[in-house]
């Protein structure tokens, strides 16, 4: 299975900024029973979608992102499409309800980050 470029407060912005296409923001624990379920799906799902980028960003330790971002539960995905924010993804865990909540997050313009 395929591991997440690993994202922090120095390089978040600018990786992000520079990507083209779709990427997600995974904010991630490793306490977490559910970040792990969400970890194993997202690696099945940028196995059959490889135009979508996951990029992970460690909760506990990227503080400050943590709090940029508003995260109070875990895990949390936020959708960039073209290097820009769009928002926050909330759906439940399974490949089809991800690219029906990605679809229709995309259907509208970026918009400013948390």
């Amino acid at each position: 299975m395929p591991n997440f470029e690993q994202l922090n407060a120095h390089d978040f912005h600018h990786v992000l900024e520079e990507q083209r296409g779709v990427s997600l923001v995974f904010f991630t624990h490793a306490l977490c029973a559910s970040c792990r379920a969400w970890k194993k799906l997202l690696q099945t799902y940028i196995q059959e979608r490889p135009d979508i980028r996951v990029f992970e960003v460690n909760a506990e330790t990227e503080m400050a992102l943590t709090n940029e971002f508003e995260v109070f539960h875990l895990p949390s995905l936020f959708v960039y499409s073209d290097g820009s924010y769009h928002a926050p993804l909330q759906c439940q865990a399974s490949i089809e309800a991800l690219d029906n909540a990605i679809a229709s997050l995309l259907h509208n313009p970026a918009t400013d980050m948390p």
